[in-house]
């Protein structure tokens, strides 16, 4: 069974032919309905619309990056329509409180004891609009619940409904307005994407599509896929897809080298490791495979890493990004055969 592995795409194609030990064909059908879905009013965006659903399966958070008006905030929206579970969305503002997305103990006066009023944050697929737009004090407020999926205020622990999953988008720090988010926050994102303009074809879909839809609302036309319990079936499922030592191995000898990497002033911290494990055997799933092949790996590293790991100011300077890094750290390392 070991030849079967191998990493080369035309074999790891072929691997789909035998049987798998994981019943994962309701988990592909799912994932093929809700692209549909959302492909109906979305042009492009394929690679953010799978780091989406892997992030889904792999019970991650994920931040989304790009300049205003390329789709984060509807697209974000759109994936959380074809879930039948709860949604929220907050917007962040410089004058946003804690207690605003919280929630906060009133006094109720009938029984003359405080009750707690749960915040927006209570629910179970939460759109954070402009994460980088409130101060750090309402960002900190975001680590426990994130981490944990639990709010501790007053004394009292309040746990998360599950399944629990922050969507954010920002807009790049170098636009007015922005603060930078603390790196112990960054690090509680299993992905953060980065968005780029559409190209030119791209463009002319969008307007072809706008024009054609008139008047109609974009999100009615989506339809609902995934209800919490299949979800959660399909999360424990991701969960038991198997991966060999050498693809741990692969996983933590790259982690390991930015931690000593010329052009790095911080690397990545074992919850990278684990990141990057949990987000490739959700990749995995999703191409119908029971087992990680390093191709999994590539595909997650650097949405999954480039967001933990700071370049030296000098590099920085230079115009070099994290993502070069990472990619020379990746052909670096002798990939598992």
């Amino acid at each position: 069974m070991e030849e079967n592995r191998e990493s080369s795409p035309e074999e790891s194609n072929a691997s789909m032919d035998f049987k798998s030990r994981l019943p994962l064909e309701d988990l592909c059908n799912a994932v093929g309905k809700i692209k549909s879905e959302i492909q109906k009013v979305i042009v492009g965006q394929e690679e953010m619309i799978d780091l989406l659903l892997v992030a889904m399966l792999a019970k991650g958070h994920v931040l989304i990056e790009g300049v205003p008006g390329i789709a984060k905030t509807i697209t974000s929206k759109l994936f959380s329509k074809t879930l039948q579970v709860g949604f929220s969305r907050i917007q962040f503002t410089p004058d946003l409180m804690p207690s605003d997305v919280l929630g906060t103990s009133i006094l109720n006066m009938k029984q003359g004891e405080f009750e707690f009023k749960k915040g927006p944050i209570f629910s179970n697929l939460i759109l954070i609009d402009e994460i980088n737009r409130a101060p750090a004090k309402t960002q900190s407020a975001l680590f426990e619940v994130m981490e944990e999926r639990q709010v501790t205020i007053d004394g009292h622990t309040y746990p998360m409904d599950e399944p629990f999953m922050v969507l954010a988008t920002q807009n790049p720090i170098e636009q007015e307005g922005t603060y930078s988010l603390p790196e112990a926050q960054l690090d509680r994102f299993l992905f953060k994407i980065k968005l780029d303009y559409p190209s030119l074809e791209e463009e002319f879909d969008i307007l072809k599509s706008h024009h054609a839809r008139r008047s109609d609302v974009a999100i009615d036309q989506i339809e609902s896929i995934l209800d919490p319990e299949s979800l959660k079936i399909f999360q424990k499922l991701t969960s038991e897809v198997a991966i060999e030592e050498k693809i741990l191995k692969y996983i933590a000898q790259i982690v390991v080298k930015t931690r000593n990497h010329p052009n790095l002033y911080l690397g990545g911290s074992p919850r990278a490791s684990l990141a990057i494990m949990n987000a490739s055997k959700a990749s995995a799933a999703v191409a119908g495979r029971d087992f990680v092949i390093p191709e999994d790996v590539k595909k997650v590293v650097v949405p999954a890493l480039g967001h933990r790991i700071i370049l030296n100011p000098e590099r920085e300077m230079e115009g070099m990004t994290t993502e070069t890094v990472i990619d020379g750290i990746v052909q670096s390392v002798e990939i598992p055969r």
